[in-house]
């Protein structure tokens, strides 16, 4: 523990006792329309679940002023003693009249918020009754840190983030901790579990640093042609990712197996080698990665230490409503938050009265469609079946959701394999990106995982009649790999660019702990599963080369390492007897994700090409959601660039 607390920011190390102390509950993020009409025709108010408000609150969240009433009465009336501050728009406590609407419209998210004045952290309960900010960001991950940290330098920043700190917590901080951070199921753990309706097991973060907390660690750089497409300006995206590198960004070891598997993509024809490089570039390279030469895991929250101390403000584990308002028939405007502390306490934050104050979402590809959705502004249909006052009916939000579908074959090894993540890729002209993993693979603990995830999903995994290959059972010491408590492996696995097949993601609840409901239709589209084929044949070939046939057991042919492969319960789909010998039917069969999942608030559809959300003022969308397809090999370098 000693080792772990000298790495951790100093801006955060007293800030360890009090997030260890703190508790979980949901948050609340209100979008408030004020309408004046004269009529009011529409039950316009949603009601929070008792999970949520924990009692009824003596006024509704929409409020009819009546006849002779001022904001006090109304204060009095409601139990509320901040009502004036809840209505800046209102200059004047006494200036409102009859037929004024106070409306409220919520989005439910856990959400932790930290006093970093001076970066100290301070539990919310001691926060002052109302704040003002030029910025307010929801979502402290992969995107928001940078952003926060940006904006801080000219600007008055509250960050928000739901999860946890990344610092002290050694499935987060520590390369080794990557598999146990993923099969954490508590309702706590950095790493969310969800199961889309495909089948596959999926997460998202749920700590500061959001996604770069939780994934393999690989850095490397978007396309020259993908920022040709975004309209970004060439020379700050580089700046900006220089800017990331500096804190973040490290040179791999490269020890003998992926030393191997670089060799061998080079033997299987996927060349030129570039050697170490950021750059998105054809052929076999080395990436950087996030994880320092001593497995240490610098995350997006890293980048906090680039923010201003007295520009920038977080709170801890509470209750987040965003305000809204406008006149009846006009755009509405997001004004402010207001939160509850751990004790019930209502805090105000609002935005500063200027043209260029926003509230800006970077909670991620399920995040922030998630939020806009619970906050009125989505598909006017699906709002309304689950109770929800629609805003603005926006169809687009949360559609073109997809996912990077990723296929791979375990090789078993009878010599000693390093524990690595990502660290070589092979970029092929078909595609599909190459790259790999080894490690200890404990095969019960591999089994008691999936058996958690698919209690999880309230499914069950069904037996699989593929019979494990012989040839490597006998070789590993006689016994079948079930029954080996653990054996070391190297992993190849592809990913499909893109990719081609989009889905769409829907509410299941007025629940922001719930998940919401995605589909993603991997393979849908048959260019995806076609790269997929032309990927693993790729793999055949890697795995069968000289430098990568070293790390072999004697006899695994290649068939006999997808039958392996199939034997795996790597998801809740159905494993059919033809998937040893077709292809294709292997890629369907054993689909996994790569947990680049990107869409459902894209940009020229739900916001414009500066992010802001269309219909709303002062409002935008900033992370992987805004995304047409994943950025590079690995999205991680490219988000957080797009925050700075």
């Amino acid at each position: 523990m000693a080792d772990l607390i000298t790495r951790i920011p100093k801006f955060v190390k007293s800030l360890l006792p009090i997030a260890d102390a703190s508790s979980w509950y949901c948050a609340v993020v209100l979008l408030g329309l004020i309408l004046l009409a004269g009529s009011f025709r529409e039950n316009y108010y949603d009601q929070e679940t008792d999970a949520v408000r924990g009692k009824l609150r003596p006024c509704e969240e929409i409020y009819v002023v009546g006849e002779g009433e001022t904001l006090h009465t109304i204060s009095d009336k409601c139990g509320d003693p901040f009502i004036v501050e809840h209505n800046p728009h209102i200059h004047d406590p006494d200036d409102v009249f009859p037929a004024n609407l106070l409306r409220s419209l919520f989005i439910c998210v856990n959400l932790e918020m930290i006093d970093r004045t001076n970066l100290v952290l301070e539990d919310a309960t001691s926060a002052p009754p109302a704040g003002y900010y030029d910025y307010i960001i929801i979502g402290g991950g992969t995107a928001g840190c940078p952003l926060a940290a940006t904006l801080s330098a000219a600007s008055k920043v509250l960050l928000l983030e739901r999860g946890g700190l990344p610092y002290g917590n050694p499935n987060v901080t520590h390369i080794t901790g990557f598999p146990a951070s993923l099969s954490d199921t508590s309702p706590t753990s950095a790493a969310q579990l969800f199961v889309s309706t495909d089948g596959v097991f999926n997460h998202r973060g749920r700590v500061l640093g959001g996604g770069s907390a939780i994934n393999a660690g690989f850095y490397t750089r978007a396309s020259s042609e993908h920022v040709r497409e975004a309209g970004w300006d060439p020379r700050l995206v580089n700046e900006s990712y220089e800017w990331a590198e500096r804190k973040v960004a490290f040179r791999p070891r490269v020890l003998q197996w992926q030393a191997a598997v670089r060799d061998g993509l080079i033997e299987a024809g996927v060349f030129p080698y570039r050697g170490l490089t950021y750059e998105h570039l054809h052929g076999t390279k080395i990436g950087g990665s996030i994880f320092d030469e001593n497995g240490n895991r610098h995350t997006a929250a890293d980048l906090l230490e680039y923010a201003d101390p007295n520009k920038i403000t977080e709170f801890v584990f509470q209750s987040i409503h965003d305000d809204y308002d406008g006149d009846a028939g006009q755009k509405p405007k997001a004004y402010g938050v207001f939160y509850r502390d751990s004790t019930g306490t209502r805090h105000m934050a609002y935005l500063n009265n200027e043209p260029t104050n926003e509230i800006i979402l970077s909670a991620g590809a399920l995040g922030s469609p998630q939020l806009l959705m619970l906050s009125g502004i989505g598909p006017a249909h699906q709002l309304r079946a689950q109770g929800i006052s629609v805003m603005l009916d926006q169809p687009m939000v949360g559609q073109g959701m997809s996912d990077n579908p990723m296929n791979a074959i375990l090789i078993p090894s009878p010599r000693p394999v390093e524990t690595s993540l990502i660290e070589v890729v092979g970029i092929t002209g078909v595609g599909s990106y190459i790259e790999a993993a080894s490690g200890f693979l404990e095969l019960a603990w591999a089994h008691r995982m999936a058996d958690n995830f698919a209690k999880f999903a309230n499914q069950n995994i069904q037996p699989n009649k593929i019979p494990t290959n012989q040839t490597i059972s006998e070789s590993m010491v006689g016994s079948d790999p079930y029954q080996n408590s653990d054996f070391q492996a190297g992993i190849i696995l592809e990913k499909i660019m893109g990719p081609f097949s989009t889905g769409h993601l829907e509410l299941q609840s007025r629940d922001p702990n719930d998940n919401p409901r995605v589909t993603f239709n991997y393979f849908q589209d048959p260019r995806d599963l076609q790269r997929c084929v032309q990927g693993m044949e790729i793999i055949r070939r890697v795995i069968e080369s000289g430098p990568v046939s070293a790390f072999r057991y004697p006899f695994a042919s290649f068939r006999s390492l997808m039958n392996l492969m199939l034997s795996f319960p790597t998801n809740l789909r159905r494993k059919h007897l033809t998937a040893s010998y077709s292809m294709e039917q292997f890629c369907v069969d054993t689909v996994m994700t790569i947990w680049h999942y990107h869409g459902g608030c894209q940009v020229n559809t739900v916001v414009d090409r500066d992010y802001r959300v269309i219909g709303v003022d002062a409002l935008r969308v900033i992370d992987g959601s805004t995304f047409y397809n994943s950025p590079g090999t690995n999205p991680q370098a490219t988000v957080m660039m797009l925050g700075r």
